[in-house]
């Protein structure tokens, strides 16, 4: 779409074409879980592409670009509100204020794509093809920056299709590349005429078809058998609103336990139970005989999430209680900014504000990070507690690669539409770039057993209150992604956009 011009077209033909790409870019967001409409994504980031290779400015391009990514992010990560609305009656005015400041800083990783691609590989259609390949290196980006929030990637629209399965090569980013690359095919097979764009789009189905193909075919291949042990998964239900509530605490304990102790007539009784994130109402250096107790009642060791004090810090770990007391414990290391922990709060208490200092016990402090345990009578397992389980870069891999990973987490801060199906999805994407087996244990859903390729083998909704027996399956030898990570996809994206470089014209545009 070329550029109104701002003195003498009218001021509603430009917010007209704004709020236009505004709802591009939520139709964008429709690819992503629950709705799962990847072709939508496709079509809309295709149109994308094809106004920043016609912008005649990067400005135009970047404002365009801005409002697409404005949309998508508004949509896609519309749950953000939810923590907000948990006590609304104090916290429910900032809503609003988070989901467009939040909006707008991830659409600032569209934007910045498109303004650089005017700029470094001016004309048709160099600068959108440049634009594709910049927003898969943003999407890799967004992994780092600022510890990193890879949410909502534009290769995320796969991961309940068998196309996911290349991310066993190329990770996360490949799908995104896999996503741009589909985009922007039809701009550079344009060719003059009434159906311009159309041999374009031949061949971006043709790639989509050849990465389904190769998904299924890996699908087909079988998968290890499961391990010989049974795992509960425990789902209490405890809403958010409630969790902490004194009196209705004690029922979910109560949840938690008699579920764990439940027996099922002619089945094997589970080896070890495993409980949600911050399951229980009580520290762990405060627990006296808990471990034991616990233990006892249910008749197998408890894995559970738990908060744990050290002086004036506080973590959010994960240990087990058994027979034999507290086992290994497992710290928390990558904390939700501003949810868990206030950025450089640690920082400003040395220049005397402590109010936002985990050190002072103003949220939780970071554990050292990834770490494999080993529990007795349980292959090796790396732990990952909620959020943890967004980023691929913290996977252990190597020599001390675990044999399966565990996710506690509480979803129940994020609403019920579309935050944790879309937390679900990137556990799954874990399963497929490590080829490991995943056990999730959700405080209110969803609870699963996900398989070394992210097939779902048994699930409990939202808003449930029940467990699921099920043995632990089984581990795929490393995939490629485990030995190389995200270097190929980004050596590929990067060659591209070299390419694109060498092909510009010299002058630069502003």
């Amino acid at each position: 779409m070329a550029r109104p011009a701002l003195m003498s077209s009218p001021r509603r033909a430009f917010w007209a074409a704004l709020a236009a790409n505004a709802g591009l870019g939520a139709l964008a967001a429709l690819g992503q879980a629950p709705w799962e409409l990847w072709p939508l994504t496709v079509i809309a980031l295709a149109l994308v592409c094809r106004q920043v290779a016609t912008a005649d400015t990067a400005r135009w391009a970047a404002l365009q670009v801005f409002a697409a990514g404005l949309g998508h992010f508004a949509l896609a990560m519309f749950w953000i509100i939810e923590p907000f609305l948990v006590e609304p009656e104090v916290y429910g005015w900032m809503a609003p204020f988070a989901l467009l400041f939040m909006a707008a800083g991830a659409a600032l990783f569209w934007t910045i794509p498109a303004w650089l691609a005017v700029r470094i590989a001016p004309g048709f259609p160099r600068q959108g093809v440049a634009f594709a390949a910049l927003m898969v290196l943003s999407d890799w980006l967004r992994g780092w920056i600022f510890t990193g929030l890879p949410w909502a990637l534009t290769g995320h629209i796969w991961i309940n299709t068998p196309a996911a399965q290349i991310a066993a090569t190329f990770g996360s980013i490949g799908l995104s590349a896999l996503t741009m690359l589909a985009a922007a095919l039809p701009l550079i097979f344009h060719r003059p005429g009434r159906f311009a764009a159309l041999p374009g789009w031949v061949l971006s189905i043709l790639v989509i078809a050849t990465a389904w193909s190769a998904g299924l075919a890996r699908l087909a291949q079988p998968l290890p058998p499961d391990t010989g042990l049974h795992l509960r998964l425990v789902q209490p239900n405890a809403t958010q609103a409630l969790k902490w509530d004194p009196v209705w605490s004690e029922v979910f304990f109560g949840r938690l336990l008699e579920l764990s102790a439940a027996r099922d007539p002619g089945k094997p009784a589970p080896d070890v139970m495993i409980w949600p994130e911050t399951a229980v109402n009580f520290l762990l250096n405060q627990s006296g005989t808990a471990a034991q107790d616990i233990s006892a009642y249910v008749g197998a060791p408890v894995i559970l999430g738990i908060q744990r004090s050290e002086g004036s810090r506080y973590f959010n770990s994960l240990t087990q209680f058994s027979d034999a007391g507290i086992g290994p414990v497992y710290d928390k290391f990558h904390l939700v900014p501003f949810g868990e922990y206030t950025p450089w709060g640690d920082v400003m208490a040395r220049f005397g504000i402590r109010a936002f200092a985990a050190q002072h016990g103003f949220g939780y402090s970071a554990g050292p990070g990834p770490q494999v345990m080993r529990l007795p009578g349980l292959p090796a397992m790396q732990p990952l507690i909620c959020y943890e389980a967004v980023f691929s870069r913290h996977l252990i891999s190597g020599e001390d690669r675990p044999d399966w990973l565990l996710q506690v987490t509480n979803d129940g801060w994020f609403g019920q539409i579309s935050g944790p199906w879309q937390h679900l999805a990137q556990a799954r994407l874990r399963t497929i770039e490590s080829g490991l087996p995943l056990m999730r244990a959700a405080n209110t859903g969803v609870s699963a057993v996900i398989d070394a390729r992210g097939g779902i083998r048994a699930s409990l909704g939202l808003n449930l209150t029940g467990r699921i027996d099920a043995p632990l399956p089984g581990a795929l030898p490393p995939t490629p992604w485990s030995r190389w990570g995200d270097g190929p996809a980004v050596a590929v994206t990067l060659a591209v956009l070299l390419f694109c470089l060498r092909r510009g014209r010299a002058s630069l545009r502003c």
